[in-house]
């Protein structure tokens, strides 16, 4: 599961450097400074018809900015803007500024799909940042494999998936369900487990994964239940909880219904700071947690690979930088950091390829590092997910956690896990 941390290949920018932008550092990460749009022509680096020009390059945002997933998805779309804006002061990618298109997927999965084949063929898009649900990727995936697109995925996700047109900035399931499952039987004693989750894929088939790891561990699964995205009305399954009496509330709750989830959870008298039971979530990031309110989920665990406390120099440049553009009040999570990764490692890509074309792109990808990463250092894998580290953070009444464990490697991306299909 877990490897030496593999080391970087080529010479980075200074962290600062890469995060402030630093005119003295206009570098590119595999091409030296000065680079110039006219040593990259045009036509020899966009071959196949992209919205490339002398001068500049367009790229697709595609998240929900309205809906029940925007408490999710508009922190994704924060860090791209800041990451393209950084990549921009930066000298831009072969030379080029980045443009981008933005549209709505509404939180609505038809509505991605048409968004996304909009940007593909009418906007002709060099690459997209999107998604967030497992659902929105399910229906956008056809498209971007049909008309050969380039898709940057940010979500922590079910794994069970691999494709060339996508790179998955997320963690998939062996390094985040597999790894705080095992964190909370050996470090909390956890026996039975109660299983929650919004109905759609990615928590049905997490719980899926969830449940045969329990059970090859020799504990017990006492409950399971789903709702619809948008759900608000969680007293029944919370009863069942406090009758069922598990160590373990292991909740995969998503979007708005958070917030009438953990809120009825501290009305009904279930204090999580005693951990009785103890709840983990995969799917709470600190961007939810604006809208829960620190208050009400103070207590609970999060298995995920970033969170904002992260005391490394890279993470503090990071969230300054972040509140700058932003504002001091903002928060950021787990899969907006992962968003702010996909227009570096898209920029990496490009200027290993020496093209923008995406064919090019898929084969340069592999090998891509990121030791500036906000999370620490990062590494695409041959199968298009990243090397990175698992953590598990302890939610504090301030909205933020307090990081109580990671690994000491990196861990491996393993989508298709042997014996969990």
């Amino acid at each position: 599961m877990t490897e030496k941390t593999p080391k970087p290949t080529f010479a980075a920018p200074s962290r600062r450097a890469f995060l402030t932008a630093s005119a003295a550092l206009s570098a590119s990460l595999f091409l030296p400074k000065g680079l110039r749009a006219q040593d990259f022509p045009t036509a020899a680096v966009n071959t196949t018809g992209l919205a490339v020009t002398d001068t500049e390059v367009t790229v697709g945002i595609l998240h929900s900015v309205t809906g029940t997933m925007s408490i999710s998805e508009t922190g994704s779309v924060q860090a791209e803007k800041l990451a393209i804006e950084q990549i921009n002061k930066m000298g831009g990618v072969l030379g080029r500024q980045i443009k981008f298109v933005q549209e709505d997927g509404a939180s609505d999965w038809p509505t991605f799909a048409e968004k996304a084949r909009k940007l593909l063929v009418d906007n002709k898009v060099a690459s997209v940042m999107g998604c967030w649900t497992s659902a929105s990727r399910k229906a956008v995936l056809p498209v971007f494999e049909q008309y050969n697109g380039m898709l940057y995925y940010p979500t922590f996700y079910e794994g069970l998936e691999q494709s060339p047109n996508v790179i998955y900035t997320g963690q998939e399931a062996t390094q985040q369900i597999i790894a705080g499952l095992d964190w909370v039987t050996k470090t909390k004693g956890a026996k039975s487990f109660y299983l929650l989750g919004s109905d759609y894929i990615w928590p049905r088939t997490s719980n899926k994964i969830a449940r045969k790891h329990i059970e090859k561990l020799g504990l017990e699964v006492v409950g399971e239940e789903y709702y619809p995205l948008g759900h608000t009305q969680f007293n029944s399954v919370i009863n069942k909880i406090k009758l069922k009496k598990p160590d373990v509330i292991y909740a995969i709750v998503v979007g708005g219904s958070n917030v009438a989830f953990y809120k009825q959870l501290k009305a009904a008298g279930i204090d999580m700071t005693k951990e009785k039971p103890l709840l983990l979530t995969i799917s709470v990031t600190e961007d939810e947690i604006l809208g829960i309110g620190g208050e009400n989920i103070d207590g609970a665990y999060a298995c995920m690979k970033y969170f904002q406390s992260l005391d490394n120099p890279n993470n503090v440049d990071f969230v300054k930088a972040f509140k700058e553009m932003y504002g001091n009040d903002i928060v950021i999570g787990d899969v907006t950091q992962a968003a702010y990764l996909g227009p570096w490692l898209w920029k990496a890509a490009v200027e290993k390829a020496g093209s923008f074309d995406i064919d090019k792109i898929k084969e340069a990808s592999p090998g891509i590092e990121l030791p500036t990463a906000p999370e620490g250092y990062v590494k695409v894998h041959e199968n298009h997910h990243l090397w990175s580290k698992t953590r598990v953070g302890h939610a504090q009444a301030d909205g933020q956690y307090k990081v109580v464990f990671e690994t000491s490697d990196l861990v491996e991306p393993d989508p298709f896990p042997e014996g969990y299909q």
